[in-house]
């Protein structure tokens, strides 16, 4: 179920990102990256990150976006290596994403592929920011992150899974506070 509101838990919470070959699974588009980490105790313990190589070539409009190339995909694990990995860091786990619509769909949808199923609750930093935040002049995560963590966010590599994953985990417990 694929929630935006406040949910508490004192458990284990995931940010999440995937970066893909392009915007719609409907279309045969598939998760090529995927780059997660675990909160608990309002701090980062853990990271999961991969590549992942789908027999589908990306377009060069979208290797604009994320850098992520054909080439770059050979010999990574494909989706039934990488996706049962990924099932067991979020078991139990209320997933975060900025915009987590994007992601669950994706994450649904390979998971679907290789008879699986993903039932996580959600929360979606892109609705909370625009929630908490209406006065920004929009609300993409590197905006989001410039205005709640400041230059501390510069280091990071905007469209690359692992990195938009930390951005999401950092301004969603700077949201929390």
């Amino acid at each position: 179920m694929l929630t935006c509101n406040r949910i508490k838990s004192t458990g284990r919470y995931v940010a999440l990102d995937v970066e893909t070959t392009g915007f719609s699974p409907k279309n045969g588009d598939r998760v090529i990256e995927i780059g997660a980490v675990a909160i608990e105790n309002h701090g980062i313990v853990a990271e999961f990150s991969s590549l992942i190589d789908v027999d589908k070539k990306i377009p060069w409009q979208v290797q604009k976006v994320h850098g992520i190339t054909n080439e770059m995909l050979g010999g990574e694990p494909k989706p039934d290596e990488v996706l049962p990995e990924f099932y067991k860091f979020i078991a139990g786990s209320i997933l975060i994403a900025h915009n987590a619509s994007f992601d669950i769909v994706f994450l649904k949808h390979e998971f679907a592929l290789l008879s699986m199923s993903l039932n996580n609750q959600s929360l979606c930093t892109l609705k909370m920011s625009r929630k908490l935040y209406p006065n920004l002049p929009n609300h993409k995560l590197e905006t989001v992150s410039r205005y709640l963590l400041g230059e501390s966010c510069n280091q990071m590599q905007m469209h690359r899974a692992l990195d938009d994953a930390k951005l999401a985990a950092l301004i969603w417990l700077e949201m929390e506070k």
